[in-house]
């Protein structure tokens, strides 16, 4: 299964310039002018993680494999892109398609560097976007619910469900708040409520592109935008896309000396990586053997026979049991013949929910 973190913002933010970074390419095409982005570029990227190389040189593994996320290259967004403005349409389709989104706000003055509304203001941006989206939710839910609601009394289940989950999402946006502070009640809400594809109902995270010189502290701009992201629940990260964008064409060894320079322990992109796992509330588990170490992603919660369907779905259809190994045991014991010794590989079934770290190896049979 896929993890799909859509990057938007107004036009000359960085976005294309941060998308390009996390990507190692220049897949998009950074301009200084509104829209250079029309179809979404897709890059998929690994997700940082040391306890994959620390698994490997255990088991002696050929290769590693880092487990991975989707960014979507999405073109800016301007007021009034919720009646079409500036191919508002398309670009709020390609929104709906993400799981969760990357909000860039420009946290940097820069005159060579035009700003679509004539001033540098990362929380006003951030509003017209926001804005937008509400607006576009509202259209269609104004447009829906009457109709559930009428077929509700009915007599019609699942269109009372609907109405009733929907409904509250309606009255948060004609209150101006997003989609995603409805709380549905239960299994049977929340599986409606998703189906509904609202764009202010997906998770997150906004990043801070600030100058070089701010780089590892951030500045006043980007402190406004942790206090906003702080009250609302949403996650932060600063970041400068400049500097990323210099680090993805350096050699892998220079990285790190040049990081250090800048009073930086890790990239920027890392931390944007990290966050929108933690966004999707997404978990690591690994399989280990001599060919290969591998991270591999479900959503938290997840079942053993449901990570086993992210290998193969012949893993899940026949799934018998899975040998697992606390992450920590692992490391500690030297390893799968350490940790069955020390009686530290636990026989789990069908019922067993996967935790972040676990090493598992499935047994099954079709």
């Amino acid at each position: 299964m896929g993890f799909r973190c859509g990057i938007v913002g107004l036009p000359n933010v960085g976005k294309s310039t941060l998308f390009n970074a996390l990507t190692e390419t220049a897949a998009a095409q950074a301009a200084n002018y509104p829209f250079c982005t029309i179809e979404p570029n897709v890059g998929n990227v690994g997700v940082p993680d040391p306890r994959l190389a620390k698994l490997a040189a255990i088991a002696g593994s050929q290769k590693i494999i880092e487990t991975q996320l989707a960014f979507v290259d999405i073109a800016g967004l301007v007021r009034g892109a919720s009646k079409g403005e500036g191919l508002g349409n398309q670009f709020l389709g390609n929104i709906r398609e993400v799981d969760a989104i990357v909000h860039v706000l420009r946290c940097f003055e820069n005159g060579d560097v035009t700003h679509v509304e004539g001033k540098v203001d990362p929380i006003a941006d951030a509003e017209t976007v926001e804005t937008e989206l509400m607006l576009a939710d509202l259209e269609s839910l104004e447009k829906r619910v009457p109709s559930l609601v009428k077929k509700g009394q009915s007599g019609d289940k699942e269109s009372k469900i609907a109405a009733s989950v929907l409904g509250q999402a309606l009255e948060l946006l004609r209150d101006g708040k997003p989609a995603r502070l409805t709380r549905p009640k239960d299994v049977e809400e929340e599986r409606v409520f998703a189906q509904a594809q609202l764009l202010t109902a997906k998770p997150v995270l906004y990043v801070c592109n600030v100058e070089e010189e701010n780089a590892a502290t951030g500045n006043a701009h980007s402190a406004r935008v942790f206090e906003k992201a702080a009250a609302e629940g949403a996650e932060a990260v600063v970041v400068s896309a400049a500097i990323e964008a210099e680090i993805a064409t350096m050699p892998l060894e220079d990285r790190g000396e040049f990081l250090s320079e800048l009073g930086l322990a890790e990239t920027g992109l890392a931390r944007v990586i990290r966050a929108g796992y933690k966004l999707l509330h997404l978990l690591t588990f690994f399989t280990v053997g001599p060919k290969e170490a591998r991270a591999w992603t479900v959503p938290a919660g997840s079942k053993a026979p449901r990570a086993a369907g992210e290998i193969h779905t012949d893993f899940e259809r026949g799934f018998i049991r899975a040998e697992t190994i606390a992450y920590d045991d692992y490391v500690a014991l030297g390893g799968e013949a350490g940790a069955r010794e020390a009686g530290k590989l636990r026989q789990e079934g069908k019922e067993y929910v996967v935790h972040d770290g676990d090493v598992m190896l499935f047994r099954f049979n079709v």
